[in-house]
């Protein structure tokens, strides 16, 4: 069994890497047309003083952007794997606080976000994706190098 992971394990490598990557590049993408909305979307969640909830909303999106880029050509794959995996924890956490608290808002994890009708709120299912990413940040982190990487 274990040969058998470590013929598989730099393809697995790669598909984590353009997943993790992937969803990173698009979301951070899909914001950055409007950074207004994506600091909007962040201070609905009411956590952090506005001032720096604004000032994440901004930043945010091309700190996606650079650790999707990355992450897909493959440099730096355990540090941006740990990185990915500990920022998908941090929307886990705030998602479940929103939810437990009673906020009726989008995550905002693909542009849009803010205050939504409480039967538009997608709570479950927005955690489970980003813990099946925070995974394959950890998995990364483990096992960074893979299949068309700039690491070797």
């Amino acid at each position: 069994m274990l040969d058998k992971f470590k013929m598989y394990q730099p393809w697995i490598t790669l598909l984590a890497r353009l997943g993790l990557g992937g969803v990173l590049l698009v979301a951070g993408g899909l914001k950055i047309g409007n950074l207004q909305k994506s600091a909007m979307s962040v201070r609905a969640y009411e956590l952090l003083p506005v001032g720096l909830a604004n000032f994440l909303g901004y930043v945010l999106p091309w700190i996606e952007i650079g650790m999707g880029l990355l992450l897909i050509v493959g440099v730096w794959v355990s540090i941006l794997g740990l990185l990915g995996a500990l920022t998908m924890f941090a929307f886990v956490v705030a998602i479940a606080q929103a939810w437990a608290r009673g906020l009726s808002i989008d995550c905002g994890c693909f542009g849009g976000g803010g205050q939504v009708d409480p039967e538009d709120t997608k709570y479950l299912s927005s955690i489970l994706r980003d813990i099946g990413f925070m995974l394959l940040g950890v998995y990364l982190y483990y096992f960074p190098k893979g299949k068309l990487g700039m690491e070797k």
